[in-house]
């Protein structure tokens, strides 16, 4: 087989209904060849097409790249857009996965809806990857490599030769006499995918010719078993989930252990958006699942925290410095935003409930958190209860309870916001009131 725009066709059909389709067009061999093939495309396609360049600013000569990018769309008449990322890597990063998370993350935010990203990684770049994973120690997902197809911001995101060789692309290229440019970086072997395309890979192939496809066959098998784990967690997820951000304790365990760790895995990268590492998954197994009924584990790793309150799993963002510092003053008829807490305080205005509103005419209100010692006689009741008894009885986890705003009043606790009006504070049968609603946000940022 060789490649042509005829099998781009083909490939194109996998994902029907795109108003256009962007390049992601880097000036070296692969992305123009791509570009290339699809303008030969133009009028047997129902969709517009454009070109992306990704400036990651890592190299001196990165502005003359885009340059020579914005020369060959002017030349193969195609829109051309340069987007500016800081791809530069962190202490103790790999430079690699910085670059490319910033280049992703600047084409997700970019991306229109209804459109598709191309990009051209091929079957040798997908051996490469399944390597990488492979002595990573990744599992099936891992080992899946990189998808045909993916949803990417609000579009979609499809590699159509991940079945073509490197040396059909540059065969095409040659008989186009395509000019493009050559990364030193590519050079490097320092870097981990260069070490293996340079050294590993022509080794494998003088032994085994068709290690490449082997290979990307094996990918291909992992990402069908992947995708099965997952049909499988998913369906059983939906009997262990008591809300969007907790699971059942008692349900999860009835369950064998594999499977226990292939509906936690799919749990936490529905929410998060990753699967967690092996290590930070046998730490919610053992020290979380596996703890006492009385304590009070919590596993946390990047910006994210299991935690364990009676019978029931919380998977939550971790909680910012500072979300119980300070008092204050509250305007009832705007809401007011408590980033560090996680949501935001409205009052909405109400008849026969609520907090009275000739309470707070003057517009004394303030907003605190909890320091220990505070009681509450909540309507209904006949005598005054520590907050600490009350949210126990709601079946309030102790680390919510810090960020659960409390209202006051004339230096009075006056409300618990989305929970309680303390006597005597509460609106009679016809008098107005103010409703004290707390809307957290933290599924918003999980």
């Amino acid at each position: 087989m060789s490649f042509s725009p005829d099998y781009l066709l083909s490939q194109l059909h996998r994902q029907p209904g795109t108003a256009c389709y962007r390049v992601a067009f880097s000036g070296g061999l692969d992305s123009h060849v791509l570009l290339h093939a699809l303008c030969q495309l133009r009028d047997r396609l129902d969709a517009e097409i454009s070109a992306v360049h990704v400036n990651h600013g890592l190299q001196p000569v990165a502005n003359d790249w885009v340059t020579h990018c914005r020369s060959v769309c002017a030349d193969l008449d195609v829109p051309f857009i340069s987007l500016l990322v800081d791809g530069r890597a962190l202490p103790g990063e790999s430079p690699e996965a910085a670059a490319r998370a910033a280049r992703y993350a600047a084409l997700a935010d970019w991306l229109p809806a209804n459109n598709c990203l191309l990009t051209a990684q091929h079957q040798d770049d997908q051996a490469e990857t399944l390597l990488l994973q492979l002595l990573r120690g990744s599992g099936v997902s891992g080992l899946a490599a990189m998808p045909r197809s993916a949803t990417l911001g609000a579009g979609c995101h499809l590699r159509p030769l991940l079945d073509v060789r490197r040396e059909e692309l540059r065969d095409y290229a040659l008989a186009q006499s395509l000019t493009w440019i050559e990364d030193p970086s590519n050079a490097d072997t320092a870097f981990d995918r260069n070490f293996l395309r340079q050294q590993v890979l022509p080794v494998l192939q003088q032994r085994w010719p068709s290690a490449a496809v082997s290979l990307s066959r094996s990918a291909a098998h992992c990402a069908e078993a992947a995708a099965l784990l997952d049909a499988l967690a998913g369906e059983e997820l939906q009997a262990l989930m008591s809300s969007e951000n907790s699971l059942s304790l008692t349900a999860l365990l009835a369950m064998p252990v594999l499977r226990q760790r292939n509906v936690l895995r799919h749990w936490i990268k529905q929410l998060t958006g990753m699967y967690p590492s092996a290590a930070v998954l046998a730490r919610i197994i053992n020290d979380v699942v596996g703890s006492r009924p009385d304590s009070g584990p919590c596993v946390r790793w990047d910006c994210y925290e299991m935690r364990r309150y009676r019978r029931e799993l919380f998977l939550l963002p971790q909680a910012l410095p500072g979300s119980q510092a300070g008092t204050l003053d509250w305007v009832l008829a705007r809401p007011l935003a408590l980033p560090r807490a996680g949501g935001v305080l409205t009052a909405d205005p109400v008849t026969g409930s609520g907090l009275r509103a000739d309470a707070v005419a003057d517009g004394n209100v303030r907003v605190c958190w909890r320091r220990g010692g505070e009681s509450c006689r909540p309507v209904g009741r006949d005598h005054h209860h520590s907050l600490k008894k009350l949210f126990q009885e709601q079946g309030i986890p102790p680390w919510e309870r810090s960020r659960i705003p409390l209202i006051y009043v004339q230096n009075q606790l006056a409300a618990v916001a989305g929970l309680w009006v303390c006597e005597p504070f509460q609106a009679g049968p016809a008098e107005q009131g103010f409703s004290i609603n707390w809307l957290p946000q933290r599924q918003a940022a999980v």
